[in-house]
């Protein structure tokens, strides 16, 4: 290699175009060679050296810009910037990994909203039988929660956990459903709500609301808006959850309301 390479030998043998061979010169980061007789520059095995320099370091993530200074420094701040370099790619890192998780979330709709635990319930009610309409309307309302209500939102959930690990609920929750096509004063309904209730309050702890709730001059509102989401929709289904409620109420439950 006594004349040395063309710039085109030089780039395939560094891994790299003509064009960033070209860009590498424009930075300063590796100096233009001298010309041979004919006017061509030509590489030679210090200038093959810092090219291959350049791109492991533009290749591992260090900005261009920072590229030259890098290389000219000595050990102990060398060290200390690809430190720092690592760092800010880790950062990086974690970030897209974050970001890949979010599409992946995507993928299942509102789920992207919710923490794992909330889809968990989901999942289960789902597995539970119920139809896709019922635990898509509960993920909409467990949106609103976070949303709206945020300090209510792990009492709303674990109130719903509760309720799909009792068989009972389950029962009396699927026969409510069934309610939709009733009339709304139909007597069945009345009954419906007396045995749903009863059997919420065998388990009270569940339906305790965070202290302090009631005092929120917009509380009710809010509270309202997410436990009787789509139920304008359904009128039947609107007395029964109003029954079921006015009932917890005449229990000494404390439920937000206007």
């Amino acid at each position: 290699m006594t004349d040395g390479l063309t710039i085109g030998q030089a780039a395939a043998f560094v891994g790299v175009t003509i064009k960033t061979v070209r860009h590498y010169h424009r930075l300063g980061l590796v100096a233009e060679p001298g010309r041979d007789s004919s006017g061509y520059r030509r590489y030679r095995s210090a200038d093959l050296l810092r090219l291959v320099q350049v791109r492991t370091l533009a290749e591992a993530g260090v900005p261009l810009a920072e590229v030259g200074d890098l290389l000219d420094a000595d050990p102990e701040p060398f060290a200390a910037a690809l430190d720092d370099v690592h760092r800010r790619l880790t950062d990086r890192i974690e970030d897209l990994i974050a970001r890949r998780d979010t599409l992946h979330r995507l993928a299942h709709g509102d789920r992207v909203l919710l923490p794992e635990r909330a889809c968990a319930t989901l999942d289960r009610l789902a597995d539970l039988g119920f139809e896709p309409e019922y635990v898509a309307t509960q993920r909409e309302a467990l949106v609103l929660a976070r949303a709206l209500i945020p300090e209510i939102f792990d009492s709303f959930l674990t109130q719903l956990e509760h309720s799909i690990a009792d068989p009972l609920i389950v029962e009396l929750t699927k026969r409510g459903l069934a309610a939709r096509s009733w009339d709304p004063d139909d007597p069945r309904i009345e009954e419906l709500a007396s045995a749903l209730a009863d059997r919420l309050l065998a388990n009270r702890t569940a339906l305790t609301m965070p202290a302090g709730l009631g005092k929120q001059s917009d509380a009710a509102a809010r509270y309202e808006l997410v436990n009787h989401h789509r139920e304008d929709q359904e009128p039947s289904i609107a007395r029964l959850n109003a029954l079921v409620e006015a009932n917890l109420r005449a229990a000494g439950i404390d439920i937000p309301h206007q």
